[in-house]
């Protein structure tokens, strides 16, 4: 049987289109795929483009020949053909010669499921658009850095240009610094030229997207100036590797002076320039690490100055604060490095005696602190007498844990204390007499309640805007059989350690919503009335569950006829750090019960905008530390606008504790603060006192 003659080779095989004779003579590049990219036809242009033959095309994926970083994009658009959108895309095509060609590819699925492609030359606008694309960058980012210092860089040439700004930046001429980059980094600072490098490697190797390293530069004049050097790399050789790069230099010597400032601020006293409660802490952990593998001891003296009060209350605050400040240069010169002396707060320091033979050393370090603390300190013309009460602890001996030798180190000071002050007193087990007393104290604490032992008494607080009292904080008083009238400082801690504070807080609730009862209904329907809420009755065992609290709170209320914002619970920053599931869940209860939450003593702890913002607080209490140094000028006066500001900005309520002066008054006034409580306005009094205040309506002071 005759076969018929093979005229027409695979080249010019027709294609299965009408079209195809003239198909062949378009300059765009044609393709018709099959299923899973199958390439069934390629017209005469796609042939010479690609060098091959049809069947030499149709023996290799087709997906091959398309670069590697269009080939997602493409396959994306690619599956959406089923559905009948069309295929639009910028992709880079290998020719003959294993180049790559910008084409704008076009395609659409046919009637039959196969998809004819269209490719179009636009390498020479693509390539255009690079150019003009790199100009961009470097333009952009010079005019964008607002006068910064300008360097461009010729990776694979070593060569690096540099702005007249980036020289003026610190102090050299053109002539002074060579175009290499090795200039610079000569002038960069050894402890920061680890970092640089790793920072300029992630980003050559495409880690980052962007090169951002800050690092210290030494200028002509010797001074070290902290800068921040971002650029990136605009183009690159076929392999990736970085051919120029572009960026600049911004002076932040300013910002890290402030961020070194803040640092400051947080690990030191203000008054002092003492380390400060945190980093004692980390100063004594360094030293017991020392002492464990030294085999020697570490000491801690708490320290407190007797009658230092005395000297605030004859002399003023600014005179208690120069004691405080010659009490720390005394304290400093018999304790000095490597021991670190702190400043707790107040009156009161620690110090940490490190490397320590023997308790007789540690001892005689103490009694040359007390000695030298004994002498009269001299205050602007006055002559003041003051001594010191020092308790002291040793590790490992009396304690491993630094809230051990804390405890221990309390412990002994009260000792000292009550033996007559100025004297040391290191902790023994004798000490364990002065626990059984308060342990007695406890006891009796248990038939207080029964006994109605307990009362309340009330400070006002005033809105300062019109001067009257919308508010009031309930306070706790412990009537003792035989010491006679206790504050809230002397039992709380015990009652806490007890657990005896879940049935106390019970009482002092009902009593104060009985009371909001009464005067919402006499004086002011809006009346509200603050109490303290221990942190222990947030995780306090034996508790009723957090909801069931919460509704039982509520219930009364309701059974009072009072809404919730007739109580607003006063809580501590210190409860914020232990906002675990539990104490959220025990203020939500109060929430959902419509009870509002306060926020005491603000400013002096760990709390943070998120605390806020999760756990919704209604009010924060600036803390009276604050208030009673608030002067024209002062950083209490910013620190206490700040914080106003930001409460404000959150919808929170700003109460301002400690007022006691009219200059004091009128500064939180005239910076925005909503409430003022302090002797300035009442001290706190029975209710029946507060009622006479209540009933004459506007503070006279006010």
């Amino acid at each position: 049987m005759n076969k018929a003659p093979n005229s027409t080779s695979t080249d010019t095989m027709a294609w299965p289109l009408p079209a195809a004779h003239w198909l062949d003579q378009l300059p765009q590049r044609l393709a018709l795929l099959g299923p899973g990219y199958a390439l069934l036809q390629a017209n005469q242009s796609l042939r010479a483009y690609t060098g091959q033959t049809l069947r030499a095309l149709q023996c290799a994926p087709w997906l091959e020949r398309l670069h590697p970083a269009d080939l997602a994009a493409f396959e994306a658009q690619y599956l959406k053909l089923k559905d009948g959108a069309e295929l639009l895309q910028d992709c880079r095509w290998r020719a003959a010669d294993g180049s790559y060609g910008w084409h704008q590819t076009q395609a659409r699925q046919l009637a039959e499921g196969q998809v004819l492609l269209s490719m179009s030359d636009v390498h020479e606008r693509k390539e255009q658009e690079t150019r003009l694309r790199q100009a961009d960058d470097l333009w952009k980012l010079a005019l964008e850095s607002n006068g910064d210092g300008v360097w461009d860089w010729y990776v694979q040439t070593g060569i690096e240009i540099y702005s007249p700004r980036y020289l003026q930046m610190y102090g050299y001429s053109q002539d002074e610094i060579q175009p290499s980059p090795a200039e610079f980094d000569a002038l960069t600072h050894p402890d920061d030229l680890a970092q640089m490098n790793l920072d300029r490697e992630a980003h050559f190797s495409g880690r980052a997207p962007l090169y951002s390293n800050e690092h210290r530069v030494r200028c002509k004049d010797g001074s070290w100036k902290w800068i921040l050097s971002r650029g990136m790399v605009i183009s690159r050789d076929e392999a990736g590797r970085p051919l120029r790069m572009v960026g600049t230099h911004t002076d932040i010597t300013a910002r890290k002076q402030s961020e070194a400032l803040i640092w400051q601020q947080a690990h030191f006293d203000a008054l002092t320039g003492l380390p400060n409660r945190r980093l004692l802490r980390e100063r004594l952990e360094q030293a017991q690490h020392a002492a464990w593998k030294s085999g020697l001891s570490v000491a801690v003296l708490f320290i407190d100055l007797d009658h230092f009060k005395e000297v605030n209350d004859l002399l003023g605050h600014a005179m208690g604060d120069l004691l405080l400040v010659q009490a720390t240069q005394r304290i400093v010169a018999c304790a000095a490095a490597p021991h670190t002396v702190a400043r707790m707060g107040g009156d009161e320091f620690t110090v940490v005696l490190g490397e320590i033979e023997s308790p007789q050393q540690a001892e005689a370090i103490a009694q040359n602190i007390l000695q030298a603390l004994a002498f009269a300190f001299r205050l602007e013309g006055e002559r003041v007498f003051v001594s010191a009460s020092i308790g002291l602890s040793l590790y490992p001996a009396d304690g491993e844990q630094i809230e051990t030798l804390f405890k221990h180190a309390d412990q002994a000071l009260y000792m000292a204390k009550g033996a007559g002050r100025n004297r040391l007193c290191r902790f023994t087990p004798a000490l364990q007499t002065a626990a059984q007393e308060r342990a007695r104290l406890g006891n009796d604490l248990h038939d207080a309640l029964a006994e109605r032992q307990f009362s309340l008494v009330y400070q006002a607080i005033v809105r300062l805007s019109d001067g009257h009292i919308h508010k009031a904080e309930a306070l706790l008083r412990w009537q003792h059989p035989s010491r006679g009238l206790l504050g809230p400082g002397e039992f709380i801690p015990l009652a806490e350690s007890s657990g005896l504070i879940i049935e106390i807080g019970e009482w002092v609730f009902e009593q104060v919503a009985l009371q909001a009862q009464d005067w919402r209904h006499r004086f002011n329907p809006q009346f509200q009335l603050h109490i303290n809420k221990s942190p222990v009755q947030f995780r306090g065992s034996g508790m009723p569950s957090m909801q069931d609290q919460g509704h039982a709170w509520a219930q009364r209320l309701l059974e009072l006829g009072l809404p919730g914002q007739a109580i607003a619970v006063e809580i501590t920053e210190g409860l914020l750090l232990e906002a675990d599931e539990l104490v959220a869940l025990h203020l939500d209860s109060l929430r959902q019960a419509g009870v509002q939450v306060s926020l005491d003593d603000f400013g002096t702890g760990y709390s943070s905008l998120s605390y806020l913002q999760r756990l919704a607080i209604d009010q924060v209490k600036i803390d009276k530390s604050f208030v009673s140094h608030l002067k024209t000028g002062s950083k209490e006066l910013a620190l206490c606008k700040a914080i106003i500001t930001m409460a404000h900005a959150l919808g929170i309520e700003v109460v301002a504790e400690g007022v006691e002066t009219e200059e004091q008054h009128q500064l939180l006034l005239d910076a925005g603060c909503d409430f003022g409580q302090g002797y300035w306005y009442a001290r706190p009094m029975p209710a029946q006192a507060l009622e006479e205040l209540l009933k004459a309506g506007r503070l006279g002071k006010t």
